[in-house]
């Protein structure tokens, strides 16, 4: 994981949580944390990330994914184990 990678993470956990994360950065932090991240149906998204699943939602037409699906995002790296 780089450095740009450990600042998303941050953010991720910050309160506030921040509305403004562009969902390509997203989906590579995840692939950097070792994450299973693969297509679904339309815009969903399927992540396994140490034994955990979850389906989320590409964000679209704007590319900046949203405040309740970065509280989602968090509660799954949670239960992943995964701490900033």
């Amino acid at each position: 994981m780089n450095r740009r990678q450990r600042k998303l993470l941050e953010d991720i956990f910050a309160d506030p949580v921040s509305g403004g994360i562009v969902w390509r950065d997203i989906e590579a932090l995840l692939v950097a944390l070792g994450a299973d991240v693969s297509e679904g149906q339309g815009s969903r998204v399927r992540v396994a990330l140490n034994g955990v699943r979850a389906v989320f939602h590409r964000p679209h037409p704007q590319k900046e994914t949203g405040k309740g699906a970065v509280r989602s995002l968090r509660r799954f790296l949670e239960e992943a184990g995964v701490r900033p």
